[in-house]
Order: structure tokens, then sequence, then C-alpha cells
């Protein structure tokens, strides 16, 4: 079978935006099990090194840079018994290069503290940039907005509803 070079090209970018929803997907779900191992390195190895991530006001300000990311999950993380993220309905836009990405991922979160309280769950959306370095995908910039929650006593970032 012989294809025109339009038809290549066509190919040839719908294979690589193939390629590139699966790797970011990926990411995002490799997320959740660092999250739920407590595993802060394998968290921050999906991060640039320049990255900011903002969880909302209720948990401090931005974070700036991968190192201070680690710490600040390495001593957080580890203030729940148990944790269970779940994902779903990601949404994924390339840029035309495929060098950059922007994503919504909608979340679930349950949270189960180690005393009596009840457990805790998170209704919310993970909103990303991703960049392209070599031959993975990074987030970039991470900003979580929640819809809803159950048992949480910390202020967050609204799901904006046009966003």
């Amino acid at each position: 079978m012989f294809f025109a070079d339009g038809e290549v090209m066509q190919i040839e970018t719908a294979l690589r935006d193939l390629v590139a929803h699966r790797a970011i997907t990926d990411v995002i779900h490799a997320y959740c099990r660092g999250v739920d191992t407590v595993d802060a390195d394998a968290v921050v190895a999906l991060f640039t090194e320049d990255c900011i991530v903002d969880y909302g006001p209720g948990l401090g300000t931005p974070t700036h840079g991968s190192a201070v990311l680690r710490d600040r999950l390495a001593s957080g993380l580890p203030r729940f018994a148990a944790t269970s993220h779940h994902v779903s309905n990601i949404e994924i836009e390339l840029a035309d290069d495929a060098t950059s990405a922007t994503t919504i991922t909608y979340l679930m979160a349950w949270h189960r503290y180690p005393d009596e309280r009840p457990d805790a769950v998170l209704y919310a959306r993970y909103h990303d940039r991703f960049v392209r370095d070599a031959d993975r995908w990074l987030i970039a910039e991470r900003i979580l907005r929640v819809a809803g929650q159950q048992d949480f006593d910390i202020a967050w970032h609204p799901v904006v509803r046009n966003a």
C-alpha cells in the first residue's frame, strides 16, 4: 500500500500524538501510585526541577521546585494511614509541536487518618501543564481544584465552572 506524502505526515502526527497521550496518562497514574505508596522520590521524579505545585491555600503557598516538593511530600504523605487516588476523564491538549500539553484530570481521593477521625474524601481536578523532556513527559505545573470534600478541614481552590 502506498501513501501520499501528506497522508504519511498525518499518520506520523497521529501516531506521535497517540504515544504522547499514553505517556502523559502513564505519568498521571504513576503520580497516584507514588502518593498511595508514600514514595516521595517516585512522585518527584514525575516533575520538572523548576515545577510549581499548588494544592490549595489550606496547605500553604505554592511549592516551587522539585527539591522543595520532595521535602513537602516526605513530611506530608505519612500523616495519613492510607490513601487511594482514583483518576478519570483525563483530557489532554497537546501543543502543535507536541513538546508541551495541558491536562485536566478528574480525581477522587480517599484518605484514612491514623486516629479516630472519619475518613476524608476529595472530589477534585488536577489542572496540569506537561513538558516533554527528551523521551519522557514531566509535570511542570499542577493546580488542584476541589469540587467537593468530606471530612477535610482544609481550604482548597474551588473548581472553576468554565475551566
